[in-house]
């Protein structure tokens, strides 16, 4: 692991996100009226934040982190996607940002498992970062990202 006992304890956050992509038009509906499993929101919300709080368990090297918050957001993006956020805060002396994409990707791959049975054509794509705060760098945003 890498050695942080010099730096310097601050407040950080990181944004992540993933998008879940449907090969027919049905992601708005989706996310209003569940799927084959049930309520998609509130069963990705959860695995998303216990992936987050998890992710020194599943990455190697990783620091453990006690997490101050993490949330996890979902929108349609057109018609048939899904735009998973999830946004990770911590008060510490290493970053967030590894927790966000894991609680991003995770929270994409349940949807997956819970949409799976109307289509095994639905992909994940694009789990990034798209804003972290804190620490020695600062702010750094994605260009393009809101």
């Amino acid at each position: 692991m890498v050695d942080v006992s010099a730096k310097t304890v601050t407040l950080r956050t990181a944004t992540a996100r993933a998008r879940v992509v449907f090969p027919s038009p049905v992601a708005a509906s989706i996310l209003r009226s569940g799927g084959p499993k049930g309520p998609i929101e509130e069963i990705a919300r959860a695995a998303g934040v216990l992936a987050a709080k998890r992710t020194s368990d599943l990455i190697p090297l990783c620091h453990p982190l006690g997490l101050d918050s993490v949330d996890v957001e979902f929108a349609p993006h057109g018609k048939r996607a899904i735009e998973v956020r999830c946004t990770a805060v911590c008060t510490g002396k290493t970053g967030v940002e590894m927790e966000a994409m894991v609680g991003a990707a995770v929270a994409a791959l349940t949807v997956y498992d819970m949409t799976k049975a109307l289509d095994h054509g639905i992909t994940i794509e694009s789990v990034e970062l798209i804003e972290k705060r804190g620490g020695k760098s600062g702010l750094w945003k994605k260009r393009g990202s809101k």
